[in-house]
């Protein structure tokens, strides 16, 4: 039988949460810092956002088998999950790139829109296993011909991302899980650390000379712009935050949450389990820190000591909420994070989607009737929200809170009706 841990449940909701109030402000120009990624080294609380659910996924990968399975199909089925989160990144890259004759306006954002409703039940309805596989295969193969084609609307789409990154980990994670045991897995996130550091801080960055760690200039950002010509992050143009280097280390938070998943499972109490988790988690704090002195903690880097900064402190908030939920019993609490804990595909694909449809709808200016046209979602702040703040910075919060109470009232539904959504 399958572990379920609710604080799992209620970490995995914290984070989509959090995820949600950073990604959606109201206004870009007015945040509050902790609610922004930090400008380069550094942490802020929105860093810890994506390596935590990273570490969830090694976890939930353990949880979800604690007793190792290699029935037919069981690598099928991996592959067909890590295609489907893949092409739904994937997709989320292109729907601002769909275009059909000369269509425009609602007319265009219709044919988006009825091509995203078909992707969705592609990629998100439960058939035939073996059938779920060559439909995801078709999907990826089709969306690489449309970028690498030579294809006009499709010749800047952004490749790597936040979804494709998940898929990844959790293939390779998945795999290591499968068929190796923690010791190995261990080693092998040990190694993956020490030979990164040694790439981006010994290796002459071709073109650029000697190694270095700035923004655009090194190692990672060459292979970037190297590999994906213009097929790379919009705000930065020749490198990528989700980029292909920067992924090995990603490897490596994954695998502390399959260390800790395989710790969870253990046979030991769970006093027991709690102390080895503190444990765990201050020497990744501690040992973040340190490494950060010579090998700065940078989330676009995704360095070595980010991995165990962030992994440790990830594993102090699942410690904490594992002994007070699951060893005190004190969950009665628990049904508001858990709620966003069920569904994170769900929210994470149309949470994306929804502020893209937003920007899709434009309507007359009410400052400039029969000129200029602005987006629905310009629309909604600057009419509906801004006029009852008089600080920016909290119209923007605010508007960033509304949008996560649309998405709780979807998902409460969704939750107290048992619909789960699987990729």
């Amino acid at each position: 039988m399958k572990p379920r841990l609710i604080s799992l449940d209620v970490l995995r909701g914290l984070t989509i949460i959090l995820m949600t109030i950073v990604n959606n402000p109201g206004d870009w120009g007015n945040v509050y810092a902790p609610l922004l990624h930090a400008e380069w080294h550094g942490c802020t609380p929105t860093d810890l956002v994506f390596p935590t659910f990273l570490f969830i996924v090694g976890v939930s990968v353990v949880l979800a088998a604690p007793q190792k399975s290699f029935y037919p199909g069981t690598i099928q089925k991996i592959l067909t999950r890590t295609l489907r989160i893949f092409c739904l990144g994937l997709f989320l890259s292109f729907f601002s790139k769909i275009h059909l004759f000369n269509l425009e306006g609602l007319s265009l954002l219709g044919v988006r829109l009825v091509i995203t409703v078909f992707v969705v039940v592609m990629l998100f309805a439960n058939y035939n296993r073996r059938l779920q596989f060559y439909v995801a295969l078709f999907f990826f193969i089709g969306m690489m011909v449309l970028a690498f084609g030579g294809f006009e609307d499709f010749k800047n789409v952004r490749i790597p991302g936040v979804l494709q990154r998940i898929a990844i980990v959790y293939l390779v994670v998945s795999l290591l899980y499968l068929y190796t045991n923690w010791i190995t897995q261990a080693v092998t996130g040990i190694f993956i650390l020490l030979l990164y550091w040694a790439l981006m801080t010994l290796i002459p960055v071709p073109g650029i000379g000697e190694a270095n760690l700035a923004k655009g200039t090194n190692l990672a950002a060459w292979l970037d712009n190297y590999l994906l010509p213009g097929h790379l992050w919009i705000t930065s143009k020749t490198w990528d935050p989700e980029g292909i280097l920067s992924t090995l280390p990603a490897i490596a938070t994954g695998i502390a949450g399959l260390l800790t998943g395989t710790l969870l499972t253990a046979g030991s109490s769970k006093i027991q389990k709690v102390k080895y988790l503190l444990t765990g988690a201050v020497f990744g704090v501690i040992t973040g820190l340190i490494w950060n002195l010579v090998f700065p903690i940078n989330k676009a880097l995704w360095t070595s000591s980010y991995v165990l900064y962030a992994a440790g402190l990830a594993l102090i908030c699942l410690t904490i909420l594992y002994y007070i939920i699951d060893v005190k019993g004190l969950s009665g609490w628990t049904s508001f994070f858990v709620v966003f804990g069920v569904n994170p595909m769900f929210i994470f694909f149309f949470s994306g989607i929804i502020p893209r449809i937003l920007s899709g709808i434009k309507i007359v200016n009410p400052n400039d009737p029969g000129h200029e046209k602005i987006t629905f979602q310009t629309y909604l702040y600057e009419f509906q929200i801004t006029p009852y703040f008089s600080d920016p910075k909290n119209a923007s919060l605010a508007y960033a809170l509304i949008y996560l109470l649309f998405w709780f009232i979807i998902l409460y539904i969704l939750y107290r009706n048992k619909v789960i959504f699987k990729v």
